[in-house]
């Protein structure tokens, strides 16, 4: 395993997600539900599914693609998104 990996990507992984709307979603289902472990093992195993997608996505588009490349554009789908939300489009 190589540690440097691990902790950099733990570390982005981490900040990234503090307070983010899948955190607030975990709140309002675990306040609405009463059923905090019911709430976890449905968000651990989601956001499980959803790592093993984007990871095999990157390793197959890192065949084909610049890393840079796919910064660039995975920073300009986020803009769009975000535009598109201020817009009230989507």
């Amino acid at each position: 395993m190589d540690w440097k990996v691990f902790v950099a990507t733990f570390g982005a992984v981490f900040f990234a997600e503090l307070a983010d709307k899948t955190q607030l979603v975990g709140i309002g289902m675990a306040a609405k539900t009463g059923k905090p472990i019911s709430v976890w093992l449905g968000s651990v195993g989601a956001y499980i599914i959803v790592t093993v997608i984007s990871v095999f996505l990157g390793a197959i588009m890192a065949k084909f693609i610049r890393p840079e490349m796919i910064r660039y554009i995975g920073a300009s789908l986020f803009i769009c998104i975000g535009v598109l939300m201020l817009l009230k489009v989507i």
